[in-house]
Parts: C-alpha cells; sequence; structure tokens
C-alpha cells in the first residue's frame, strides 16, 4: 500500500516557474534546484495575454532542452508538469510537447470546477490514448462557486465528482491561495499564516474535509522568499507546521530557496517513525491500544492506523529528522 502512494506523496515542493523562463532547462541540467523537489512550467497566470503563443514555443524548446541532455548526461530529473491557462489549450499544448512527454508527468489544471471538468477530463484521457505513457493530472481548487457559501458545498461535491472520475490520473488536488485571497483582498506577511485569515483557512478546512481522506491535497502557496534576517524562511516554517498538523502534503513554491525548508519540514520525527512502525506490525496479543515508542502518549492500532501508513511513507520519501 505505502508503494501506491509514493508517487502522490513525492510531488513535495513544486516549483512554479513562467514558460517563458529562458534559464529554467540549464538550471534543471545543472542541478541549481537541488535533487528534490518538481516542477510545474506554467502558461497560465505568469504569462501576459499577448505572449502566450511565444511561451508555447519556449516552453517546448525548454522541454527539447531537458530531453536532449537527460539522453547524454545524469541529472536529477524532476517531476515536470505544465499548467494550462484553459481546457481549450490542452491538446494543442500536448501536440507541440509530444516529442519529449517521456521527460513530461502531466499537467496542471487551474480554476478546475464544475463547468470546465467535463471538457478538461475529455480532453485529457484523449490525450492519454495518444501517449506513450501514462501522464497524470493535478487540478486546481481556485474558482468562484467555491469562494461563495451559497454554492461551495454543493460545487465542492460535484467536483469531487469529477475528480473520482479521473482518480487512476490525480497524484494532487492542489489548492489556490492566492486567487482565494484575491476574492476577499487579504495578503499575509512573513510574520503571519494563512490560518490566519479566518475566511481562507475555513474555505481549505472544507476542501480537506472532502477530498484529503481519498486523496493527497496540497498546501498553497508561500510568497516570501527573502528578507533582512531571515523572517521569510522562519514564516514558512511556522505555516509548513500547521499544513502539516492539518493533513496537506507538500506545497507550491515560486523560487528555489523554498525548496529545501519545504523538504526539512516534510521529513518525520524519529519517534513518530518508531510508533508508525509499531502500529503497523502490532503482535501484542489481544490488546490493540500500548504506550508509544517514547512512553509518552498512546498508541492504538485501529485509530491510528491510517496516520502510521502516511507516516512511513513520508518517512521512504522525505526522510526521518
Amino acid at each position: 500500500m505505502i508503494k501506491q502512494i509514493e508517487m502522490k506523496y513525492s510531488i513535495g515542493a513544486l516549483l512554479y516557474t513562467p514558460a517563458l523562463n529562458k534559464e529554467v532547462a540549464k538550471s534543471v541540467v545543472e542541478e541549481k534546484f537541488g535533487k528534490k523537489y518538481s516542477l510545474a512550467l506554467c502558461l497560465e497566470d505568469s504569462i501576459a495575454e499577448d505572449s502566450v503563443e511565444l511561451a508555447e514555443e519556449q516552453l517546448t524548446y525548454t522541454l527539447k532542452q531537458i530531453n536532449d541532455e537527460h539522453k547524454n548526461k545524469a541529472f536529477y530529473l524532476p517531476k515536470i508538469f505544465v499548467r494550462v491557462r484553459c481546457a481549450a489549450q490542452l491538446m494543442n499544448v500536448y501536440k507541440k510537447i509530444a516529442p519529449f512527454e517521456e521527460i513530461v508527468c502531466g499537467f496542471v489544471f487551474p480554476k478546475y470546477s464544475v463547468e470546465n471538468a467535463d471538457e478538461y477530463n475529455r480532453i485529457f484521457l484523449e490525450i492519454n490514448k495518444l501517449a506513450s505513457k501514462k501522464l497524470y493530472i493535478m487540478p486546481i481548487l481556485e474558482s468562484k462557486d467555491i469562494v461563495d457559501y451559497t454554492t461551495r458545498y454543493d460545487a465542492l461535491n460535484k467536483i469531487k465528482e469529477k475528480i473520482d472520475d479521473m482518480k487512476d490520473y490525480v497524484l494532487n488536488v492542489r489548492i489556490g491561495g492566492n486567487d482565494f485571497c484575491n476574492e476577499f483582498a487579504t495578503r499575509r506577511h512573513y510574520d503571519e499564516t494563512i490560518y490566519d485569515i479566518l475566511s481562507i483557512s475555513q474555505l481549505m478546512g472544507d476542501i480537506l474535509t472532502v477530498f484529503s481522506r481519498e486523496y493527497v491535497v496540497s498546501a498553497p502557496v508561500w510568497e516570501f522568499f527573502s528578507s533582512d534576517n531571515e523572517e521569510w524562511k522562519n514564516g514558512l516554517m511556522k505555516e509548513l507546521k500547521y499544513d502539516k498538523i492539518n493533513g496537506f502534503i507538500g506545497k507550491t513554491v515560486i523560487h528555489p530557496k523554498q525548496i529545501s525548508v519545504v523538504n526539512e519540514m516534510l521529513k518525520v520525527s524519529y519517534k513518530d517513525y518508531e510508533d508508525a512502525k509499531s502500529i503497523l506490525n502490532w503482535k501484542v496479543d489481544g490488546m490493540q491500544v500500548g504506550k508509544s515508542f517514547a512512553g509518552e502518549r498512546m498508541n492504538e492500532v485501529k485509530t491510528h492506523g491510517n496516520w502510521a501508513i502516511k507516516i512511513l511513507t513520508l518517512a521512504e520519501v522525505y526522510g526521518i529528522l
């Protein structure tokens, strides 16, 4: 079971970069981003309307560069995703990048909603029939029908039905935190977390309630990557702590400096690791509850089983503190 979910957990720090970025291929090949991250080449919000065609051309060239180098040189190849603007763009983009699909993991679907889910799903399934390998998707929940409390629960349930139809292809369900903040005209500073914004934290809680029992749900982006005294890093660590305790796995990042912080926070403690192993390999006759590894808390087989699977998977992917 652990191996089946390991790939979904391994998305981890997903580095977003505009598809117009001419340096990203070189950075990947030279391992400037490290050896544990995923990569999203974005054609959506980071690209102006009049630059979409140019961005698609650069996207294709970037993938060609990485693909060519990968044939002749050993380097860490991240899971690479393409974030399209809309469903209508999807097939056209796929045809352009198809020669390099061996290094592409799949697509990110922005503003995935009740209105566009069927079109996204239909076109993606057509692409998978054409592809030489299985491709995956990561829908982003950030549409206005989720924000509006009068339509939120109906919309979330309907969106889940659409995602359930694609379950075999879904690696993560992602949250568009900045889009939600924009709706409420809010923005956090580096000494605040997204959980301090009640309208957003309640919305995130609803999304977790609907999806996290069946899907890996990743946490919204942290915007800061620099400050005089590392306040940005302390703020990110604080938010990652809340991400972790609430059940988010992985995080969207927008600067390479954030990657190592996310990876470090995704590691598990030695005590948790030992408890998880004990729970999944319980050998105490009769009783299904007992003292933890450090003798500090209770371990119960029936109620801590899912947690234990998650801990061992995170340990396998990110390591143990």
